[in-house]
């Protein structure tokens, strides 16, 4: 085909093929810094101690804490039945925890526009014919979650012991929280989203307790009202798309946080990278979902502005 002939919407080869570098570039600064973050932390406090009480974990509270992970998970997909529900968007709910788990998978491995949260909106919005639709309740999914977040830190720094804290950190912690209650206090609907809500903050509790099962496996004694208080601090900076699943964001901020409650700065590196190996066990078990879950026939492309928004 000539140039003449050729459609106007066709892109050129070589700028079709750089942007589909683009991701995969992306990917790889994201996941060399965090691997970088975490060497440099291994590096200034000591790896051999690290180590060493990374052997002492135990299976029970490690896999206590995956399979309680996991429930958070079919939670999380029950969560986004819900607001798809609100959006019109159909689909039993068996669907909608095999496109989850899908979505988990696919996003440990695929950088871009097809990883996990994408991948999930592509699913529904073929199989009921409206991606559209189906891309807004992923992105409502991801932010009710971020919104649960943000109150549940602001609730444990108002309501427990926070004075091992710097005291401007408390604050900016209460400051997002009302920030983000008064502008879900503007939403069109606020009574529908309440379920979901409820569901997020029971998740990030749950997560909560399973980073104290962790620690339990590791023989620390730490009180969970000191992780109720530190880690949806922490997860709120690891939510941050600056490295791959929050990777390295997680430890620096546990070494600050627990290091001012009076925890070792190699147990709360340990405890980060047992947190992260938990979560990749518990992406993998979206595996089976991959492989035996049919994938829905093509819909309509999916806009650019879409993409980008769930990204």
């Amino acid at each position: 085909m000539n140039s003449a002939t050729q459609p106007a919407f066709e892109e050129p080869p070589e700028k079709a093929e750089k942007a589909q570098r683009n991701p995969y570039i992306a990917f790889a600064l994201r996941a060399g810094l965090g691997v970088a973050v975490v060497a440099i932390l291994l590096w200034h406090y000591d790896a051999r101690p690290i180590f060493r009480l990374l052997r002492h974990e135990s299976p029970i509270f490690f896999a206590a804490a995956v399979v309680l992970f996991l429930a958070g998970q079919v939670m999380s997909a029950y969560r986004w039945y819900l607001l798809a529900r609100l959006n019109h968007i159909g689909g039993p709910y068996r669907e909608y925890l095999a496109y989850y788990f899908i979505g988990m998978f696919t996003n440990l491995f695929v950088p871009g526009l097809v990883g996990g949260d994408a991948a999930r909106a592509v699913y529904l919005g073929r199989k009921e014919n409206r991606l559209g639709e189906s891309i807004a309740s992923v992105v409502a999914d991801r932010g009710v979650g971020l919104l649960a977040l943000f109150w549940l830190a602001a609730v444990c720094a108002l309501f427990l012991d926070s004075s091992a804290l710097p005291a401007n950190l408390v604050d900016a912690t209460l400051i997002v929280g009302a920030i983000s209650f008064t502008m879900f206090a503007y939403l069109r609907r606020p009574p529908a989203l309440l379920p979901a809500i409820a569901l997020s903050l029971i998740l990030q509790t749950s997560i909560v307790i399973c980073q104290y099962l962790i620690a339990l496996g590791l023989g620390l004694h730490i009180g969970l009202a000191t992780f109720m208080l530190i880690v949806p601090i922490a997860n709120v900076a690891a939510s941050l798309p600056v490295t791959l699943n929050g990777l390295g964001v997680r430890e620096a901020t546990y070494v600050v946080l627990f290091g001012m409650a009076g925890v070792p700065k190699t147990d709360a590196i340990a405890l980060g990278l047992l947190w992260f190996a938990a979560m990749m066990v518990c992406g993998m078990t979206g595996a089976l979902a991959f492989v035996t879950t049919e994938v829905p026939g093509p819909a309509a492309a999916m806009p650019a502005s879409a993409t980008a928004a769930i990204e």
